[in-house]
């Protein structure tokens, strides 16, 4: 798949509603930029809620993992992923949560900013530009064998479990 770069500090991404730019420097992709302006909520970033981040990261390791177990995900992209994904729960790029802590739906938005970033920064592992999906899919391989109703409530689980564990 070739990255259309539109301008320097940009790369063309495409979703179901066309194309958009999106920041060439970002780890987010299209949904989240669309999300960023639908839903501006509370003008409060996903990213005040670490806990809930590092909860989503978490749910998308042992996915990977476990996707990989049953031969679902090969080994070069789970590893890419599980990767990516310690990188956020470690804290590494807070800064790419950037959809509003309450957006519409029941945590599409959230769980769709998690995917684009996870599966970014598991590009950047593997030597590969952002936005290369042909190689790593948000959703295809970050995503894979999941539903927005199970991994945002058991983030927000996990995430309530760790904010408790630094009583």
């Amino acid at each position: 798949m070739t990255i259309a770069h539109t301008a320097p500090d940009f790369r063309s991404e495409h979703d179901l509603l066309g194309d958009r730019d999106v920041p060439a420097d970002a780890y987010w992709g299209v949904h989240t930029l669309r999300a960023v302006e639908n839903f501006p909520i509370t003008g409060q970033p996903l990213s005040s809620n670490m806990y809930l981040v590092r909860g989503l990261a978490a749910v998308k390791l042992a996915a990977a993992r476990t996707n990989h177990e049953l031969g679902l995900l090969d080994a070069e992209r789970a590893r890419a992923i599980e990767d990516a994904c310690a990188d956020v729960m470690n804290g590494k790029l807070s800064e790419q949560f950037v959809v509003d802590v309450i957006q519409g739906g029941a945590g599409t938005s959230s769980n769709m900013n998690a995917n684009e970033v996870i599966a970014n920064r598991a590009l950047e592992i593997l030597g590969r530009p952002k936005g290369d999906y042909a190689r790593l899919h948000p959703n295809d391989h970050v995503n894979l064998s999941q539903s927005t109703n199970d991994v945002y409530p058991t983030a927000v689980k996990l995430g309530t479990i760790f904010a408790a564990r630094e009583l």
